[in-house]
């Protein structure tokens, strides 16, 4: 499904069928100012009330199908674990080098922002495979130098996924409520999130006009959907 995308901002979303993505869908349709691009490897069903243009390419393609959309903005939901992937490798894939090749075709193609979903505890130096290559790739999206660069670092998803059952999230999420008033001052960075206020920030963020490179974790990514709320009241 297309819109006519003149005069409207055009924000193109790559992860579109995950949690997050799936979440920037439905908040969509109340945002006639914008003009919403999905690419994706397999088809899906859209929310309600959505309307998006969906491209449908292979990874290698996607540098291509970037450059050719020329978004004014992206928003990047790209995300998956070793067990779903199978392997480090795989994961690292995904996590690492699609985001990248995303990036930097973006970037070619004049894109303004990039809004990444990335992890809390995102860092290079992290034990954990999963959390090191979150840090490699916010650390190489900086180098990037786009005009604004948003990293987004939510605690633990709360939301269905669909056809992707994860056991230890789901356990997880029938434990944030007591587990969250546990964690204050530096840990409160830890607290669980909705999936549709994570959603609701990476919008808030494609829409802003300041430049620079910013990182948001919990208590800004709360600020940031408020302020979404607020403006699509």
């Amino acid at each position: 499904m297309s819109d006519n995308v003149a005069g409207k901002r055009r924000v193109l979303l790559v992860g579109a069928t995950g949690l997050i993505g799936r979440s920037v869908i439905a908040r969509t349709p109340g945002m006639p100012e914008i003009a919403l691009q999905g690419l994706a490897r397999r088809e899906m069903a859209f929310p309600d009330g959505a309307r998006m243009e969906l491209v449908l390419a292979d990874n290698e393609d996607w540098s291509g199908v970037v450059q050719d959309l020329a978004p004014d903005g992206v928003i990047c939901a790209l995300g998956t674990t070793r067990a779903k992937a199978g392997s480090v490798e795989a994961m690292r894939a995904v996590d690492y080098e699609l985001v990248m090749q995303v990036a930097r075709a973006a970037k070619e193609a004049g894109a303004r922002s990039f809004t990444h979903v990335s992890s809390v505890g995102a860092d290079t130096a992290s034990r954990a495979e999963y959390l090191r290559t979150k840090g490699e790739v916010e650390r190489d999206l900086k180098a990037l130098r786009f005009t604004r660069l948003d990293i987004l670092r939510p605690g633990l998803l709360r939301g269905r996924r669909e056809k992707d059952v994860r056991l230890l999230e789901g356990i997880g999420q029938l434990l944030a409520p007591v587990t969250d008033l546990f964690l204050h001052g530096n840990a409160s960075r830890y607290r669980s999130i909705k999936a549709s206020m994570v959603a609701a920030a990476a919008l808030q963020c494609s829409a802003e006009k300041a430049g620079g490179q910013f990182v948001h974790e919990h208590d800004g990514l709360g600020r940031l959907a408020a302020r979404f709320e607020e403006d699509h009241a």
